[in-house]
C-alpha cells in the first residue's frame, strides 16, 4: 500500500479530488464512508464481543455503550482515511454511472 491508503498501479480512475466533487460524486462519496463505517462498526463489535467484566454501568448498559463506542470509532475511522473500502466502493459506483 502507498499513501493514504491506495494500491500501488491502481489509479482512482473515476474518482475525482476531493476538494472537485459536484454535489452528486459527494453525495456518492458520503454514503460510501457511511457503508465503510458500518462495516467497520461491525468489525470492532465482533471484536470486543469477548471482552466482559469491568463496566461501570453493569451488563447490559456497557453493551450499550461499547456499541455505541464502537460506532463512533467506525465513523471516526472512515472519515480520517478508513481502510481504503470508500475508496473502492465510490470508484465501483462511479463506474457504475459512467454504464448507465
Amino acid at each position: 500500500m502507498s499513501e493514504a491508503g491506495t494500491i500501488p498501479g491502481v489509479a482512482a480512475v473515476a474518482t475525482p479530488p476531493a476538494g472537485g466533487d459536484t454535489p452528486r460524486v459527494a453525495s456518492m462519496r458520503h454514503a460510501a464512508q457511511k457503508f465503510e463505517a458500518i462495516l467497520l462498526a461491525q468489525v470492532l463489535g465482533t471484536m470486543t464481543q469477548g471482552l466482559g467484566g469491568g463496566d461501570l454501568l453493569g451488563d447490559s448498559q456497557g453493551d450499550a455503550f461499547r456499541e455505541m463506542l464502537n460506532e463512533e470509532v467506525a465513523k471516526l475511522i472512515s472519515r480520517s482515511g478508513g481502510i481504503g473500502l470508500a475508496d473502492a466502493v465510490l470508484r465501483e459506483m462511479l463506474k457504475a454511472q459512467e454504464v448507465a
